[in-house]
């Protein structure tokens, strides 16, 4: 029992040290710092009005105004003043400058006044010290109560969020999510804003598009109220933005479907075919890339490049076209159109996607490689005896493929918004072609879905990418571990 007591104690001392050595690193980033502060308000409010009864003892402050009563019957400001004045007048003297002596008498008095606070505060501590005394601070007060276990008991459920917080970020790798994860929201919010403010201003008007020629103007003005477009642009905004927050995302102009459940149904198959296209890019790409490197100015090299060049050169639309000629007309081999039910329809339109893909990120492994094995480390290893292959796998792709992961995150992001063209060439119902259908009425809701959950889907392959730099990439390991 003893020795489980003692287990249980460790773990509480432990929490509290944790939260206390994280609320200090806080301290230091002011967007942390009142985030913490808003999150536990009620936490807060207790410690400020122990901190109030506390500082009632302090004699900090009255220690504090006598250095200061000292400080100024010695004279010391006084000559902080003279010194630094002179110190200036010199300076003018050997640059050539003009002297103003308004402004040279300014300068030493503001110089003066930042020399005599420091020293101020400095003598301060040294008196505390002597006293055998300390400063009452907020952030002390706060530590000392969270390391009594029954504040943390009693502060529990009010101060939960406060506490997730802190205790996230005591572990830098949480920290490096969270912080990613909260840039990819102000990222939505901009891609949002944009979108629907190049929608607002675009010459298109929905309700004419949509009822046509004949309609007349009671009709439009019914279905610009029905929808909402006649009210302001702030306002229209505003429902756009609380509409994704609240995952409502309305109905679209055309059909009066709703756009969510719509959204739902097309974007799985856009983001399974950017997926296969990406994974047979990789496994393609990053071995071609690596022989050819290994192996510069060779026939292999010259062919693979020559290859990926054809590839990024190819048109989707055409090569589309082409497949279907080839594959399913002549041969027969696989079919013209998506279908769901059958596996086989989807590797034509994965390959024409993946092309350009494959093809740069080939190019990129191949030159990402070719400028590691020719730095000073690799040359270091080899001399002590590694062998080609050691040296190879275990020092150089590692290194190469930092710029590689850049590039197969962005050209993902490519990839999700330029499928539209692969899936009208192979009649597939995906997320690209919906939202370029969308735009010409141009249908708001049904663009604006789209688009969102593009950015989302882009946002967290850049979260993923991100977390693979840590794992590729030592240094920000250890940057990370800093803040």
């Amino acid at each position: 029992m003893d020795a489980v007591n003692t287990s249980h104690s460790h773990k509480r001392l432990n929490l509290s040290a944790i939260i206390c050595q994280s609320y200090s690193k806080i301290q230091r980033h002011p967007s942390y710092k009142y985030l913490i502060l808003l999150l536990g308000l009620p936490v807060h409010l207790i410690v400020l009005l122990v901190y109030l009864s506390k500082k009632k003892n302090d004699s900090y402050t009255s220690i504090l105004i006598e250095m200061k009563k000292a400080l100024l019957l010695s004279g010391y400001k006084e000559e902080l003043v003279l010194e630094y004045k002179e110190q200036i007048v010199r300076k003018q003297a050997f640059f050539g400058e003009k002297a103003n002596e308004k402004d040279s008498d300014k300068l030493a008095e503001q110089w003066a006044e930042e020399q005599f606070q420091k020293t101020l505060v400095e003598k301060t501590k040294l008196k505390l010290e002597q006293l055998g005394e300390n400063r009452i601070t907020f952030e002390d007060t706060f530590q000392s109560l969270v390391s009594h276990p029954l504040f943390l008991v009693i502060t529990f459920i009010p101060g939960l969020p406060m506490y997730l917080i802190i205790l996230l970020y005591s572990n830098a790798y949480l920290k490096y999510i969270f912080d990613r994860l909260i840039m990819s929201l102000f990222v939505i919010i901009g891609v949002v804003f944009l979108v629907f403010t190049i929608l607002h201003l675009s010459p298109f008007n929905p309700a004419a598009n949509i009822l046509g020629e004949t309609a007349t103007k009671e009709q439009i003005a019914a279905f610009n109220h029905l929808h909402g477009l006649d009210q302001s642009y702030f306002s229209q905004l505003w429902n756009a933005l609380k509409g994704i927050a609240t995952f409502d995302l309305g109905t679209s102009f055309t059909g009066n479907e709703d756009v969510a459940s719509s959204i739902a149904r097309k974007f799985p198959i856009t983001l399974t075919l950017a997926v296969i296209s990406l994974v047979m890019a990789i496994f393609i790409a990053i071995p071609v890339g690596i022989i050819s490197a290994t192996k510069p100015n060779s026939f292999l090299d010259y062919t693979f490049m020559f290859i990926a060049l054809i590839g990024l050169s190819i048109p989707n639309f055409w090569q589309g076209l082409i497949f279907i000629l080839n594959f399913s007309i002549k041969l027969k081999w696989l079919p013209a159109t998506f279908s769901p039910e059958n596996w086989l329809s989807i590797i034509m339109p994965a390959v024409v996607l993946g092309t350009a893909l494959t093809a740069s990120i080939a190019r990129m492994m191949r030159s990402s490689t070719l400028e590691v094995i020719n730095e000073d480390y690799i040359i270091t290893a080899k001399a002590k005896g590694l062998s080609q292959q050691q040296v190879l796998w275990k020092h150089a792709v590692g290194n190469a493929m930092i710029p590689v992961i850049t590039v197969i995150g962005l050209l993902f992001g490519g990839m999700l918004g330029g499928a539209a063209v692969t899936e009208k060439v192979f009649n597939i119902s995906g997320i690209g072609s919906y939202i370029v259908d969308k735009q010409f009425i141009p249908d708001i809701p049904s663009i604006l879905g789209g688009v969102v959950y593009i950015a989302i889907t882009i946002s967290l392959v850049n979260l993923f990418i991100d977390i693979l730099y840590a794992f590729f990439d030592p240094r920000i390991r250890s940057k990370m571990k800093q803040y």
